[in-house]
């Protein structure tokens, strides 16, 4: 029998929800998130291998947390702050003004792992959470020793997105 208005017993299932993101939650929700960036920044800061990644941010840093705070908790599946506010990430379109090549993405990488392992304790959503940014991080790479790298050819970038392929996995 064939699904109709007047018959929706028959109407096929909907399809089941995308499961939702709690890496937000497991953090600690908003005031997790906001000791996560300022432990970022503060490593940014004191790093000497982080140097050429801190020269790209302003020397203020108090819009650009607000910002990284905003993203990071949208894309673990918090609050929608970043995209009616500022639109659709387009990371790599965001850094394009910047070279960004290996060194300075492991730069980033250990700054964010050092956050990590300040402010996040559960073991199992560190290494979760250090997998996502670090296919985020390389998939943001835009140059080799001077020369643009093939990734920087593609629009392919895992970032998170309002939609469920959001996903830090």
């Amino acid at each position: 029998m064939q699904p109709s208005p007047t018959n929706p017993t028959h109407a096929p299932a909907p399809a089941p929800a995308a499961a939702p993101n709690p890496h937000y939650d497991r953090l600690g929700g908003h005031d997790a998130v906001v000791r996560l960036v300022d432990a970022f920044y503060s490593a940014m800061d004191s790093r000497e291998d982080a140097r050429t990644i801190r020269a790209m941010h302003e020397p203020d840093l108090a819009a650009t947390r607000r910002v990284l705070v905003d993203y990071l908790s949208e894309w673990m599946g918090g609050p929608k702050r970043y995209t009616p506010s500022r639109g659709a990430p387009m990371l790599r379109r965001r850094h394009h003004p910047f070279d960004i090549d290996a060194a300075a993405r492991d730069a980033w990488m250990a700054c964010m792992r050092q956050a990590l392992a300040e402010t996040c304790e559960d073991a199992a959503l560190r290494a979760d959470l250090d997998a996502a940014f670090a296919r985020v991080a390389d998939a943001i790479r835009n140059t080799e020793h001077g020369r643009p790298t093939s990734a920087s050819a593609s629009t392919s970038v895992p970032s998170p997105s309002p939609s469920p392929t959001w996903s830090l996995r």
